[in-house]
């Protein structure tokens, strides 16, 4: 068994977790997704554990990607209709090179191991220890990003909402500002355009890590996605839907200009 994979050969949810599969699906479909690499459960406890030769095999693997690089969980029972484990499971940002790679590893396994995480799983009907894959992947300097639904999540109609925010997703992720709101109906007309409240834009640092930057005053309530961008969005989530099925979350990133998917999982069950 290969422990460490490019991402477009990550097809095994067992081994590698459900995000780093759903964005080998999307690789393997043409849709565009940052390059990165998959490292199973079984190669994520030995780096965690200390192993010496586990931490310079996945150093190797990661070197060859454009720094800085995002690191994010990829648990095996991870992303599902029934959990997503959105906040529990840790993605660090930033990372500034490969060598710092296992350093993150080992923070990400932890956090899938931590009181809250355990707790959360067993609220869901989980009980067995996490087998915690992880994904690392060249890290987006986003212009604008956040998260698209393929159904609308609050009245499950036909529809495609969008919350969008200047700099890095983490801004919407995370809750830190009142992100533009968006509603595009099946055939692509957009239903609404609602400006929100973005007085902050996370950005990556020179050194590593992230930082929350002021939005300039006139960008605050400036709609941040123009017509032509709606439509790529509106298009990704058709396509997002062939591939992985109904009722999709997603999350998307413009840099540079083009858009890319950052992670598409199945929209949590209603009260989870």
């Amino acid at each position: 068994m290969k422990e460490i994979v490019p991402l477009a050969k990550a097809s095994d949810s067992a081994i590698f977790g459900s995000k780093a599969v759903g964005l080998g699906d999307a690789a393997r479909k043409g849709l565009s997704v940052p390059p990165g690499v998959a490292l199973s459960g079984p190669i994520v406890e030995a780096v965690a554990s200390g192993e010496e030769r586990a931490i310079e095999r996945v150093a190797k693997s990661v070197r060859p990607l454009q720094a800085p690089l995002a690191v994010r969980s990829s648990a095996v029972d991870e992303d599902g209709a029934e959990a997503s484990f959105a906040g529990q499971h840790l993605s660090l940002l930033n990372v500034p090179s490969a060598a710092e790679v296992s350093s993150a590893v080992r923070e990400i396994w932890w956090s899938a191991n931590s009181d809250s995480a355990i707790t959360y799983r067993q609220r869901v009907g989980l009980f067995t220890r996490p087998s915690v894959g992880v994904v690392v992947q060249t890290l987006l300097d986003s212009d604008i990003a956040g998260v698209m639904f393929t159904q609308n999540p609050m009245n499950g109609a036909d529809e495609c909402v969008i919350e969008a925010s200047w700099g890095l997703g983490e801004a919407v992720v995370a809750g830190l500002v009142i992100p533009d709101h968006y509603r595009i109906d099946r055939s692509g007309r957009v239903l609404e355009r609602k400006p929100g409240r973005k007085k902050r834009a996370v950005r990556s640092l020179a050194g590593g890590g992230t930082v929350e930057e002021e939005v300039p005053p006139n960008l605050v309530e400036q709609l941040c996605l123009d017509d032509d961008q709606l439509a790529e969005l509106h298009r990704l989530a058709l396509r997002c839907e062939e591939v992985y099925g109904p009722a999709r979350d997603i999350e998307w990133a413009f840099a540079n200009g083009t858009l890319y998917l950052l992670q598409c999982r199945a929209v949590t069950r209603v009260g989870i």
